[in-house]
């Protein structure tokens, strides 16, 4: 697990290709990412599954509470086919612009 923190973002990378053991890391961890957005960068482990994205849906439930952004880059899924209350990106670039949008959106109130 790499982590880089820039600004008001941490971008944590899954650098073992065991998604499961990725997944139960940061949720151990999480108390520490609370207060940053978050990027979980899963992009490099190709065998990533729509139902593997989906077992994301409570720690980014958990997340937003706190009124923080949540957003997972991954690699040859339909994400059309992903739920609306997870954010799903192909590249880094499009997750820090979710991110950005979304800071916009909560200082206006929404």
């Amino acid at each position: 697990m790499k982590v880089d923190q820039k600004g008001h973002t941490t971008t944590i990378k899954d650098t073992q290709g065991d998604l499961n053991s990725f997944l139960e890391k940061v949720t151990k961890e999480h108390h520490s990412f609370k207060s940053q957005n978050l990027i979980l960068d899963i992009s490099h482990d190709k065998n990533v599954t729509l139902k593997d994205i989906k077992l994301f849906s409570d720690l980014s439930k958990t997340h937003k509470k706190g009124k923080k952004s949540l957003v997972i880059v991954a690699d040859d899924i339909d994400f059309n086919a992903v739920p609306a209350k997870l954010i799903v990106v192909p590249s880094l670039q499009e997750a820090h612009d979710i991110i950005e949008m979304e800071e916009i959106e909560r200082d206006l109130g929404f």
